[in-house]
């Protein structure tokens, strides 16, 4: 199967828009299985209006969130599918300029050190773009998932002792929520990255943060790590926007990698409440969105 760069363009470009616009089920289900166990008054009212503002910006074709965040894009290649590496890489970079000019979106991409903006949601190394491989015959998945400031600002690294175990971990996940507070727009997913490299752990961080409700990591330690912090997270009274009660997080996902004998890095990174994502999936049938 060879994949066209202009249906990549549209397909970016439509991404970007649903992505902004619609929240997936999984997390609107979230929200359902917090409000029923929110013992707090204030955050049942938080919950609710959070719950009503997500219904009224779908209802009006409006934007879940004024942030339109750092366009990323996740790519991941099957068997049997010939594209042009540059082709693609160019073709998301048009479907971003695109959306944010013809639909039209607040850009909020600028130089870090002019702070200029070219108003298109790109620049250098902009959009990011992370590519994968399974072993699937004859399809390509593009996932689109805009990641605002809210969240990014509460990202930490801890180059972890391998003689300070899990305990060191746990502790340093539990003290990152607890710092991030309100700033992350709870309930949020809380991702955690374990192993790896610094910059590997702070990226698995990243996948887990912005991995659907409902998936588990696919290492059982790490699976085991995930139930016991997500159980602890909604004890810790933030609740939701950070005006107390039990609905800090709608989870807590762990991913995982092999590390080196004398390392033991972990990473926390956060997705907000507006937990956007969306899915164009590449058949010999079409492109199908999800």
């Amino acid at each position: 199967m060879k994949i066209d760069p202009a249906a990549v363009e549209e397909a970016a470009r439509l991404l970007y828009i649903r992505a902004l616009k619609i929240l997936p089920d999984d997390i609107k289900q979230g929200f359902t299985r917090l409000q029923a166990a929110e013992r707090s008054a204030t955050g049942r009212r938080v919950l609710d209006t959070m719950v009503r503002n997500i219904a009224v910006a779908e209802q009006t074709d409006n934007l879940l969130c004024q942030d339109t965040g750092i366009p990323i894009y996740n790519v991941v290649v099957g068997r049997g599918v010939e594209f042009d590496g540059w082709a693609l890489k160019e073709a998301i970079a048009s479907g971003v300029a695109r959306a944010t000019r013809e639909h039209p979106l607040r850009s909020s991409v600028v130089h870090p050190l002019t702070r200029q903006n070219l108003h298109t949601s790109c620049g250098t190394r902009i959009p990011v773009i992370h590519i994968d491989f399974c072993e699937a015959p004859d399809c390509l998945t593009l996932e689109m998932i805009p990641k605002g400031s809210g969240s990014e600002n509460n990202s930490w690294l801890k180059m972890a002792l391998p003689a300070e175990g899990v305990d060191a971990i746990k502790t340093f996940v539990v003290d990152c929520v607890l710092s991030a507070g309100g700033k992350t727009c709870p309930p949020t997913i809380v991702g955690v990255g374990v192993g790896g490299t610094a910059d590997l752990c702070v990226h698995l961080a990243k996948i887990a943060a912005t991995r659907p409700l409902g998936s588990h990591c696919d290492d059982p330690q790490g699976r085991e790590l995930e139930t016991q912090l997500s159980n602890v997270v909604n004890t810790l009274g933030v609740g939701a926007q950070g005006l107390g009660g039990d609905a800090t997080a709608f989870a807590v996902h762990v991913e995982v990698a092999h590390t080196h004998i004398t390392l033991n890095p972990a990473a926390v990174n956060m997705q907000c409440h507006s937990a956007r994502r969306a899915l164009a999936r590449f058949t010999p049938a079409g492109v199908a969105y999800e």
